[in-house]
């Protein structure tokens, strides 16, 4: 599937004066490469959830994976729209990048088996998982997987000159 291009703009009331927007190849390279994602949730009666956890980007989109009980997986069945983020703790350095979305559950078995390799080869072997019925399955039980497919991202540079880049898709 071929990638949507956003278009990206610098907001200039968050940035500094010589800042330049981050290019989405250069945010994408962060979120493929990234260890832990931010997934933030909304709970039945409103209330946020936010919960790390381990994800891949692949054709476009953040794929994460949960037990069908967990929290995120029940906030979900109510309310499909979240955010995934990943960055750093340091005021002076990095980007942080936040993903707006919803997230849709993946149950095709060819691109859970192309997910289940694409996790393998990013986290190593305890990261292994079977594909049977329309889900994930391994040591943990059954994992419901969801591909996030970015609707708008933000990007906050902090590298010399603080920036923020909007990308809208």
């Amino acid at each position: 599937m071929a990638e949507k291009e956003p278009t990206t703009e610098l907001d200039s009331r968050f940035s500094s004066d010589k800042a330049t927007p981050v290019s989405w190849s250069e945010a994408r390279g962060l979120l493929e490469r990234a260890e832990i994602y931010w997934l933030s949730t909304v709970r039945p009666d409103g209330r946020p959830h936010v919960t790390p956890l381990i994800g891949i980007w692949l054709d476009g989109a953040l794929h994460f994976c949960t037990g069908p009980a967990e929290r995120k997986a029940r906030n979900l069945e109510t309310n499909t729209r979240c955010v995934l983020t990943t960055g750093g703790n340091s005021l002076t350095e990095g980007t942080d990048v936040v993903v707006e979305g919803e997230a849709v559950q993946v149950r095709d078995e060819q691109a859970l088996r192309r997910l289940a390799a694409a996790y393998e080869e990013k986290y190593g072997p305890s990261w292994h998982f079977d594909v049977a019925d329309g889900a994930f399955a391994g040591e943990g039980g059954r994992a419901l997987v969801f591909a996030v497919t970015p609707q708008q991202a933000f990007g906050f540079a902090r590298e010399g000159e603080y920036g923020q880049t909007r990308w809208r898709f």
